[in-house]
């Protein structure tokens, strides 16, 4: 593993957060040297400080991905903190689509996973969706998941796991019921992999062209970020989401302090929010 010195350090996750807004400090020094060292090696570089002059040198962007990658790829797994899909079928689903039973868009339910990583969170909330509504195809359902790494959203697109990956949090009626085995694999059925659009968004930029949603899960995903950009996030987040839609974000965060834009709600032992302006 090579050497950073904190001179190289502090450029480089200054370059880090400039290219995808994500805030580590000097104490982040071993995450930075495990994430990056192979890309010191594979880009025949001999120092950090030569990846980062590399990389802002490359005209097609690739170092800059790759960096990406290897920063923002997150801990995930199907179901992960069981209470937010549990407030999805007990309670926001059916209210959803029975208050909508009356709009102009009846039956139109508009779901969004922020920062959706390999796709399990957008896959649970589509199992979810499968388990919960009775004669599902009578419904327009749009599931949209997004993240700024191209790998991830690979992964997430194919709907491809391992065994490990599948066995972390779906019991096996869900395993059988949903994927197909393959090769020691597991591919996610073909009609729910289409329910999901794909798309790469870099949360720091205005959500241009997203549309509305009626519920965002947005989790784990600001703890990287400074607590500006958590405002400016939330704020941005707020404006995509219909009047007294809701937000779903990581159990160990909160808006408080942050965006007054939502109401905490409570459900069994969930908090979520609801928008309020």
């Amino acid at each position: 593993m090579f050497n950073i010195s904190q001179q190289e350090l502090q450029v480089l996750t200054g370059y880090i957060y400039e290219i995808c807004g994500v805030h580590l400090d000097s104490s982040k020094e071993y995450l930075v040297k495990t994430r990056l060292d192979n890309l010191v090696k594979s880009n025949g570089c001999a120092s950090y400080s030569e990846l980062y002059y590399k990389a802002r040198s490359d005209r097609t962007g690739k170092i800059n991905t790759d960096i990406i990658n290897a920063i923002t790829t997150p801990e995930t797994l199907f179901f992960r903190d069981k209470n937010p899909f549990e407030v999805l079928q007990s309670k926001l689903i059916n209210e959803i689509l029975e208050k909508k039973s009356s709009t102009v868009l009846p039956g139109h339910l508009r779901i969004w996973s922020a920062a959706s990583s390999t796709g399990q969170e957008i896959y649970s909330i589509a199992i979810t969706l499968l388990e919960t509504i009775t004669n599902i195809n009578k419904y327009k359902i749009s599931l949209t998941a997004t993240d700024i790494s191209n790998v991830v959203l690979d992964i997430a697109k194919s709907g491809r796991y391992n065994k490990f990956e599948i066995s972390r949090g779906l019991t096996q009626q869900q395993m059988d019921k949903y994927f197909i085995e393959e090769d020691q694999y597991w591919q996610i059925k073909e009609d729910i992999r289409k329910m999901v659009r794909f798309q790469k968004i870099n949360l720091m930029q205005p959500l241009i062209g997203m549309g509305t949603f009626d519920i965002v899960f947005c989790r784990n995903v600001a703890i990287y970020f400074t607590l500006e950009d958590r405002k400016k996030l939330f704020d941005r987040i707020a404006n995509v989401i219909v009047p007294d839609g809701y937000l779903f974000i990581g159990s160990s965060e909160f808006l408080t302090g942050i965006c007054d834009r939502f109401k905490a709600m409570r459900h069994g032992k969930a908090i979520y929010y609801q928008k309020i302006k």
